[in-house]
């Protein structure tokens, strides 16, 4: 079983590990996955929940950014399109193809340069399952029926879509599983340097203490990256970020095909429009200088007003801020490049490697949901010369799919390539619906779709007592013991989206039910830590 929490570590304790990584979004949770798969100790901190913020607030793709090519971000480009095939195959229950439409506005882009950006994204690096772009008459292709009539012509194209949340979680419990003590809602307060280890203090949300004696620091705090290196590792941040408000709207479902759309603004910017959980279309996003407190990031009215607009200029049926059923936002750390508009801003990333002055220090600059094995594999390579000590493996994340995506057995060979990622998916749901033939089938496909080939023995075990409708107490459970779930929230918007499906009263039965464990639990608990 995973290691959770420290729950059962006293004040003043100490640890010794290889790796101290502070930051429980995308970047640190891949990062610790890598190293405790070569062997290494690893401690990951996070002094919320696990993508509680940017890595959790994405437009959820999977995608080279196409709109980056505009801005000659060619290497960007062809690292994140090698990474989209990689990550579909190791993680299909969370991750899968999807299909986009781009409605062509002739006052925008010009026919002959996005004919051209998508020669270039068919292209700039080796594909097998995504298909190619082509162009469509939007007057007979189903995706232009929800669509203006003025918009004849569109291109389609392909990418990918991802749960980020759940990709968050699902490295953090890997990298557990392979030897590393993941710890949320503890805060890394002070790091000192010394010439062989950091000597750093760990607090959790309870008042809890842990001193932690620490072979390499790794800095993955994401927009408070800077802060970190600064306040408490007592470091020089050398590295200039623009922290930069990305704001998505969710509104009912505008449309009963599986295509997303990508739309051209006239302020040169685009927004995607996707569907999202069944019921519902997800609209973002925005690209704003952020000034405020990184943590408290919200859409405000004007942002909801844009995409609103902007997604009107093209739907035959108007989208109003009445329509909108949730918003999220994040700040993305993005490096700065001195461009004048945000959106013109690199998404790539930077790891910066500070070895002269003792101990090790690497500091994760920006980066996208994307790249982040890329990422983190590459921190690996960087520090794994640093812990001479350690008798560590190589590479292994590329062909290591995560926890739950193991469905080769369902593997779907007798169909193109194309379809293979969701024709194996569908076999397994029907499989488990076979084997658990009294559950509702829209639930046991939202469990295949949450945990893969690990709702079987979350199935096998029974769900026990219903909480709210379609939500049972094995599966919380499973997500408070296994998965770091604390509250109603991290159950509601993080490890599920069932915040979405369920009205009032059975968000606030989940609460309940979670906040009940979480008081029995410090009870039980003389010093608790996390």
């Amino acid at each position: 079983m995973p290691t959770t929490a420290a729950d059962r570590i006293p004040t003043a304790a100490r640890r010794e590990v290889d790796v101290l990584v502070v930051g429980g979004g995308v970047n640190g949770a891949g990062i610790a996955r890598d190293l405790a798969g070569r062997g290494a100790r690893v401690l990951l901190c996070e002094k919320d929940d696990l993508a509680a913020h940017t890595s959790g607030a994405s437009t959820k793709l999977i995608h080279g950014g196409l709109r980056y090519l505009e801005y000659r971000e060619f290497s960007l480009v062809r690292k994140a399109l090698a990474e989209r095939e990689v990550l579909l195959m190791g993680a299909p229950h969370i991750m899968w193809p999807m299909r986009f439409v781009m409605p062509h506005d002739p006052s925008m882009r010009p026919v002959w340069m996005i004919r051209l950006g998508l020669f270039l994204y068919d292209h700039l690096a080796r594909r097998e399952v995504l298909p190619g772009s082509r162009t469509v008459d939007l007057r007979a292709y189903p995706a232009g029926a929800p669509l203006k009539p003025e918009f004849r012509r569109g291109f389609v194209y392909s990418d990918g879509w991802v749960d980020d949340a759940r990709l968050v979680a699902l490295c953090a419990v890997d990298a557990a599983e392979r030897g590393a003590t993941v710890l949320t809602r503890t805060a890394c307060v002070d790091a000192v340097r010394g010439a062989e280890h950091w000597q750093v203090r760990l607090e959790s949300a309870r008042g809890g203490m842990l001193q932690v004696a620490a072979k390499s620091l790794v800095n993955a705090a994401g927009p408070w990256a800077a802060e970190f290196l600064m306040a408490h590792a007592h470091a020089a941040d050398r590295v200039n970020l623009r922290l930069v408000k990305g704001s998505h709207i969710v509104v009912g479902k505008l449309f009963d095909h599986d295509h997303a759309y990508i739309f051209q603004n006239a302020d040169s910017r685009i927004i995607f429009a996707i569907p999202y959980e069944g019921e519902f279309t997800l609209i973002g996003t925005t690209d704003v200088e952020h000034h405020g407190a990184i943590g408290d990031a919200h859409a405000d009215s004007d942002e909801i007003a844009y995409l609103c607009a902007q997604a009107s200029h093209y739907f035959a049926r108007a989208v109003t801020p009445a329509q909108v059923v949730w918003t999220y936002s994040g700040v993305r750390p993005l490096l700065d490049d001195e461009a004048g508009n945000p959106a013109a801003v690199t998404r790539d990333y930077r790891l910066e490697l500070d070895a002269d002055g003792g101990a090790p220090l690497l500091s994760v600059w920006g980066g996208k949901i994307t790249t982040f094995r890329k990422l983190a594999e590459e921190a690996a390579d960087l520090l794994a010369p640093k812990l001479t000590e350690v008798s560590l493996r190589g590479a292994w994340t590329a062909s290591a799919p995560l926890p739950g995506g193991d469905l080769r057995s369902f593997l779907a060979a007798d169909v193109p390539p194309a379809a293979a990622v969701e024709a194996t998916f569908a076999r397994f749901v029907d499989a488990l619906a076979r084997r658990h033939p009294g559950v509702a089938p829209g639930l046991v496909r939202r469990l295949a779709r949450l945990y893969g080939t690990r709702a079987v023995r979350l199935l096998d075990a029974g769900l026990g007592t219903e909480v709210a409708p379609g939500v049972f107490a094995g599966e919380l459970e499973h997500l408070r013991v296994n998965e770091w779930a604390r509250s109603g929230d991290d159950v509601l918007w993080r490890r599920t989206k069932l915040g979405l499906h369920l009205d009032a009263g059975g968000r606030a039965a989940v609460t309940a039910w979670m906040a009940a464990r979480e008081d029995a639990r410090a009870v039980q608990q003389e010093v608790p830590l996390a």
